[in-house]
């Protein structure tokens, strides 16, 4: 495993940091619930993304959570983007109204890096009924600060993998290879063309956000030998190995990829997946769960393979909504008490019996997947999942060092800004506005100006 050293953001992120960039606009909703104060007594504020997993964990929180503890839980729920600018002011400024929030493995290290989360390993050794170590190394490894130190607990987690059509395989006489290469998938896309009326290969993602279009194609890049930064924070998306990455992922998704593309998100892509317009799929593994659901018009007829490569052995990415407590709460005691309820094993199991199996936020801990109720319901594709999540290298995901952590992001405060106008750049070559090339070299200059910030780091 390549090492690298541990680094320093210039002062100009710090900045950018507490004025509130770290956000991502992918999702939209409303919100609910209430804010108010900084929590006081036998109460804790939570403020969390309105993800169908946390909904229902503010669902069953006062029958459970407050009914064994006295702990009253205050929830604020927002969308993605709301709920990241609201994290990082509050964060930022320490200003102590909100004692929880749901971070990903994006922003901890960064929050870690800055002291605004309180480390969580002292919380730990008190609660011995934890147990840390059932939640999956990569999870914790990703969650860990500079220091060493924990700073966030998961709430759930994913990787990525290659779903697709076992029936039309069969059906067409075509085999999925059991570690596919990228070649070998968009030959398999191009056979696919057709086999039903009006059905395209694959379909893969092309709207712009560095968490859309930038999250699949980056994995892709990595593979292919890419990197954004090389160790010593060179620019390199003009590299031979982008070029190739990118004229790759663009060529595909023109040729055989689902129609209107420069628009499609994961949204678009699981829906075009669930009614019979592709054939193949490259995502998230938290997709299976919507295409093996009760009604799903594909359960049952759907195949998953790991994420495609061609340099490296592994390329799926690692994502996880997880809970981290703000430096500033003024109940840290109670706050730990919350966090550890709900990413727990025994959550878990409540959301099993009441809720059932299937929605269970699932990928974080290694007895989920020897759990008999979660490995039958969540049988086609629950081993694929884990494998995926283990394989996944955030320290190590090319073929070469990396300055920052990321695995489908670079761990600096920057990337949500930088990746957003990547991406753009990228939507346009997939729309046939540009060429790759004219992309790849705006692009650079972009990240150029990055690199003006932490060379010599």
């Amino acid at each position: 495993m390549h090492t690298h050293s541990r680094w320093r953001p210039p002062r100009a992120a710090l900045a950018a940091a507490a004025a509130g960039t770290l956000l991502a606009p992918l999702l939209s909703g409303c919100w609910v619930g209430a804010g108010g104060a900084g929590s006081g007594g036998d109460s804790v504020n939570v403020l969390m993304v309105n993800n169908p997993q946390m909904v229902e964990l503010q669902k069953l929180t006062a029958e459970h959570f407050t009914k064994d503890t006295g702990i009253k839980v205050n929830f604020t729920v927002l969308p993605e983007n709301d709920v990241r600018d609201k994290i990082s002011q509050d964060f930022a400024n320490q200003a102590g109204q909100y004692d929880v929030a749901t971070l990903s493995n994006y922003e901890i290290p960064i929050y870690a890096r800055n002291g605004w989360l309180k480390e969580m390993d002292s919380y730990v050794a008190d609660d011995p009924g934890y147990d840390q170590q059932d939640v999956l190394e990569p999870m914790r490894r990703s969650l860990t600060g500079d220091d060493g130190k924990l700073y966030g607990q998961p709430f759930y987690g994913e990787s990525s993998f290659l779903m697709y059509r076992k029936d039309l395989f069969e059906r067409e006489g075509l085999t999925m290879p059991a570690r596919p290469t990228w070649q070998q998938v968009a030959g398999l896309a191009a056979e696919l063309d057709g086999a039903e009326p009006g059905m395209k290969g694959i379909c893969l993602r092309g709207l712009p956000g560095w968490g859309e279009v930038m999250a699949p194609l980056t994995t892709v890049v990595n593979t292919f030998g890419g990197t954004w930064f090389d160790e010593d924070w060179n620019a390199r998306l003009d590299s031979p190995e982008w070029q190739k990455a990118v004229k790759f992922y663009v060529d595909l998704v023109r040729e055989h990829g689902e129609s209107g593309a420069p628009q499609a998100g994961f949204a678009e892509c699981l829906n075009n997946m669930t009614q019979g317009k592709v054939a193949m799929w490259y995502d998230a593994t938290s997709a299976a769960g919507s295409l093996e659901a009760d009604g799903s018009p594909v359960q049952g007829k759907v195949g998953y393979a790991p994420a495609p490569v061609e340099r490296t052995e592994s390329s799926g990415w690692l994502y996880t909504w997880a809970w981290g407590i703000q430096d500033a709460s003024r109940n840290p005691g109670n706050a730990w008490k919350f966090v550890s309820w709900a990413s727990s094993k025994e959550y878990e199991q409540l959301v099993g019996d009441e809720i059932g199996w299937s929605n269970i936020p699932a990928g974080k801990r290694a007895s989920t997947y020897a759990n008999p109720d979660y490995r039958a319901e969540a049988a086609a594709f629950q081993e694929m999942t884990k494998e995926a999540i283990e394989q996944a290298r955030p320290d190590d995901p090319g073929v070469q060092p990396r300055p920052a952590p990321g695995i489908q992001f670079v761990g600096i405060p920057e990337f949500t800004d930088l990746g957003t106008r990547v991406s753009q750049e990228i939507s346009a070559a997939i729309a046939g506005r540009q060429s790759v090339a004219s992309a790849l070299r705006k692009s650079q200059q972009l990240a150029e100006e990055i690199s003006e910030e932490y060379e010599g780091r």
